[in-house]
């Protein structure tokens, strides 16, 4: 069975901060909201953006409604990948595992168009056999359901497969998949949501680090097979 690696997409391969704290803010002036910082917006990001919009309007003592939060996904789905690039890294990162025949998919609480769309910006959409977002599947992460989809699209197992993701929702929901979790340092959740998981410093460490938590299957040996096959008879 193939070797298969998914990924988170904001704050794992995509700093897609910028954009989203500019479109939050658009959204919130809007309304007369007094905007917030970047580093304030970094750590509502995780949930998908209803649960971003819901948090921000919550610390200024309003109350999300469907008007602000159809206006906040147009704003930002039309501007998805204006400031939002890559981390260092990423791209050759992603050439390295698809040329060893890893299998890749990225699993997102983004809606899958904005993912698809910021993937194809960024010029990284190729890489990738499956995108999952919060609203391909009933349940979105820490919900199992969206890796295990993933995994099938394909053509993956659990027991074959990595996530890597910088928030506890993604090592929760790799856990409860039966997959192997990852912890990547450096995004926007903190190092206390890795929750005894592997941690990884940076994107170009992550080749070798697969290769040893799944190396490669052996390779067929058709003559032992047919030797094998000879004794059984």
């Amino acid at each position: 069975m193939a070797r298969t690696i998914l990924f988170d997409l904001d704050g794992t391969l995509v700093d897609s901060l910028p954009d989203l704290a500019a479109s939050l803010n658009r959204v919130l002036a809007s309304e007369g909201i007094t905007p917030f910082a970047m580093e304030d917006v970094s750590g509502m990001v995780g949930d998908g953006l209803a649960a971003l919009l819901a948090s921000a309007l919550a610390a200024r003592g309003r109350h999300i409604s469907r008007a602000l939060l159809a206006g906040f996904r147009k704003d930002y789905f039309d501007a998805v990948a204006v400031a939002s690039r890559p981390y260092p890294g990423v791209p050759e990162t992603l050439a390295t595992l698809a040329e060893a025949g890893w299998r890749m998919a990225v699993c997102t609480n983004k809606p899958e168009d904005a993912a698809r769309r910021l993937l194809a910006a960024l010029e990284l959409a190729p890489y990738f056999g499956a995108v999952a977002g919060a609203d391909s599947f009933p349940a979105r992460k820490p919900d199992p359901g969206p890796l295990l989809g993933a995994l099938a699209t394909v053509g993956g197992e659990p027991a074959r497969a990595i996530m890597l993701g910088d928030h506890a929702n993604d090592i929760v929901a790799a856990r409860a998949a039966g997959v192997i979790p990852v912890f990547a340092l450096w995004g926007y959740g903190g190092a206390e949501m890795a929750g005894g998981a592997l941690t990884l410093p940076s994107i170009s460490a992550l080749p070798p680090l697969a290769e040893d938590l799944l190396p490669p299957a052996p390779a067929r040996d058709p003559q032992a097979e047919a030797v094998g096959d000879a004794d059984r008879r």
